[in-house]
């Protein structure tokens, strides 16, 4: 494995030049070439298909640990984007890169403040960071929080102005009770003054003696309660110091507890094993979800800490607090994890939310919440009402989720085993840590299928369904998305009932003995090329290039829509501007689902090649004439609606697009 100080001094990795030949083919390679990938930091085999890799550029050394490099408290996390900008959230900060040449991306500053999970969002001159680590604190330190009642902690979001790019300034921290794990910005096109963030905390809820108001008692002993909510903060856009938490919506009230698929054998076993050896090291387990689990360090020392608060003492826990904890500490899990059913009803649901993904111009969201898969109207964006929820026994963990462009589909990721286990094993079935894709009529979600990345990972892989975005196509519903270390997989579900693959990227595995976390935590479509952050390794940017699933004409139209800033969960409407290049893209769509009969498709390529070698009345008067003549074509095609939407785009063409 390269040094650090080698990597650093190389800089960004440039790609390799590319020959012009591409793959036309409609298959994908076989045997697939993502199997079996030589292991490595800066140094793995890749394999990629229909996917150019433009640059990798190298973590910082101040978000590093070289000693560890899968130390969790330095991993990249999700990306936000504006100007020629991009920011990358990391456990231990912030960084933010120049793209203005995306084949050198420039490190622009990095910004130390550790937390989990550091996601960010952008909005002009504001950046929003989340915050729910127990050790984080208000001032960003790297000291921690000793004590587990502290003024000196944040857990919630931290508001940045960023004017200056180059010296994030904090502005105000919001409080909240349960932390952030993930936050959403709402842009409501009814509240031009104001913005609000939906706050998604997964951590426990806070003590009311750290934060006034805060109750982890069932709703039906404090109405107030935490639990089922989501946190909503109202940012005056002129005056973001004074932001605050407007409101709690229950959200996820009323829901029943619904049963997911187990763990696989292979990890029930080495579950076992691994909770068997901590107990006769005197370490602290409990049961969750059937299976017995190590309770992790940090947890176990704020809980000690606690017993000692609470009996008056100081210092290190005793061996009677540990014994005190052991007998407690499934109590402690089960009202965290497995909420008591009040009175006699059923088994409540999720008591929070993981992920929302808001589209405004619609007035719709979709909340991925653990064990659900929600259906909001936001057209209050105070108060979001749930219309529908959906959920799936083969869902482990609903975590996040994309909607089309019409907002006819909705698809969540089910984060299988919490993003640091291998669940794309041959053994793992494809319909588990996979995509479950909705079609969306009114208030139901009826479902239509999975996807899952299809290529088999190995035992040191981290790798399942993660975070992703539309790539801008117009006429078919196309993602891009990051699976942790199976790489990067764009695929079609236009047709929502047989999903496909079109492109895809990947590595070998950190590290060929043991696994290491890294992979891509999130790829997004920004302004003509894909983003990806590489938790262990850095920045990625591809190019899609053209192939027999995907044309050249597409691509480039494509690259027409134009983002001045880019969170990838408040959806943006996408709107292509009348172009030549949108037209023959619907034209490669005709002829590559045969929706238009060949003579009439050649003859509407003559006529539009035509038309843009000529200009003013000229041009107008041949659009117009070849308007006339799709038209007429329309009623006899096979895709009838694509031949109309095509005569729409020439039609805009004509009266005055480029």
């Amino acid at each position: 494995m390269r040094s650090l100080s080698l990597l650093l001094a190389i800089g960004t990795v440039a790609a390799c030049a590319t020959s012009a030949k591409f793959d036309m083919s409609t298959t994908a390679p076989s045997p697939d070439r993502r199997v079996g990938l030589r292991a490595g930091w800066m140094n793995a085999a890749a394999a990629s298909w229909n996917l150019r890799v433009v640059s990798a550029a190298p973590k910082p050394a101040q978000v590093t640990n070289p000693n560890d490099l899968g130390d969790f408290g330095f991993l990249n996390s999700d990306l936000a984007f504006t100007g020629h900008y991009v920011i990358q959230g990391n456990f231990h900060g912030l960084q933010v890169w120049d793209i203005a040449q995306p084949s050198h991306p420039t490190l622009v500053t990095t910004y130390v403040c550790p937390d989990a999970q550091n996601d960010v969002s952008v909005y002009r001159n504001l950046l929003f960071t989340s915050g729910e680590d127990f050790n984080g604190r208000l001032d960003c330190g790297t000291q921690g929080v000793p004590d587990s009642v502290s003024k000196d902690r944040m857990r919630g979001i931290r508001i940045f102005d960023i004017s200056d790019i180059a010296h994030p300034k904090p502005i105000t921290s919001v409080q909240t009770c349960r932390g952030s794990h993930t936050h959403t910005v709402v842009t409501p096109p009814s509240d031009t003054a104001n913005l609000y963030i939906y706050v998604s905390g997964t951590a426990s809820v806070r003590s009311p003696t750290e934060l006034a108001g805060c109750s982890d008692l069932t709703p039906d002993q404090d109405p107030n309660s935490e639990r089922f909510r989501i946190e909503v903060i109202q940012v005056p856009v002129a005056h973001p110091e004074q932001a605050h938490v407007v409101s709690k919506p229950a959200i996820l009230a009323d829901l029943a507890h619904r049963e997911s698929h187990s763990e696989a054998p292979e990890d029930i076993a080495a579950a076992a094993k691994a909770a068997a050896e901590a107990r006769a090291k005197g370490g602290f387990t409990a049961t969750m979800r059937g299976e017995e689990i190590v309770l992790g360090p940090r947890f176990v020392a704020a809980q000690l800490d606690s017993i000692v608060k609470a009996r008056g003492g100081t210092g290190a826990p005793t061996g009677a607090d540990s014994t005190t904890l052991r007998a407690a500490v499934q109590g402690i899990v089960d009202r965290r994890f497995n909420p008591p059913t009040p009175g006699n009803g059923p088994r409540p649901g999720p008591v929070q939310c993981h992920d929302i993904t808001v589209y405004p111009a619609l007035g719709i969201a979709g909340g991925a919440c653990a064990g659900y898969g929600l259906l909001l109207d936001i057209r209050d964006p105070v108060q979001p009402r749930r219309i529908a929820a959906v959920a799936d026994s083969n869902f482990a963990f609903w975590h996040s989720a994309t909607f089309n462009n019409d907002g006819t589909k909705l698809l969540f990721t089910d984060e299988w085993g919490g993003g640091l286990q291998p669940k794309c094993r041959a053994t793992d079935k494809p319909e588990w840590g996979a995509d479950a894709i909705f079609s969306v009529a009114g208030d139901a979600m009826t479902f239509r299928s999975y996807y899952k990345m299809p290529a088999p990972q190995t035992v040191f892989e981290n790798c399942v369904a993660h975070n992703g975005s539309l790539v801008p196509v117009p006429g078919r519903d196309i993602m891009v998305q990051g699976w942790y270390q199976g790489g990067v997989s764009v695929f079609d579900w236009t047709d929502a009932a047989h999903p496909k693959e079109i492109a895809y990227f990947d590595r070998g595995p950190m590290d060929s003995t043991k696994l290491v976390g890294a992979g891509s935590w999130s790829a997004y479509w920004y302004n003509g090329y894909i983003v990806s952050s590489e938790i262990g390794r850095g920045l990625d940017v591809f190019e899609l290039e053209p192939s027999g699933l995907l044309s050249q004409n597409e691509i480039d139209a494509a690259k027409l829509v134009h983002f001045d800033y880019l969170n990838v969960q408040d959806q943006p409407k996408l709107v292509w501007p009348p172009s030549f290049a949108v037209a023959r893209a619907y034209l490669d769509q005709l002829a590559r689902s045969e929706g238009l009969a060949s003579a009439k498709l050649a003859a509407a390529r003559s006529e539009l090649a035509r038309a843009e070698r000529l200009s003013g009345q000229e041009r107008h008067n041949a659009l117009t004439q070849l308007v006339a003549q799709l038209t007429g074509d329309a009623p006899a095609a096979a895709d009838q609606a694509k031949v109309r939407t095509l005569a729409g785009v020439v039609t805009d063409l004509a009266n005055g697009g480029r």
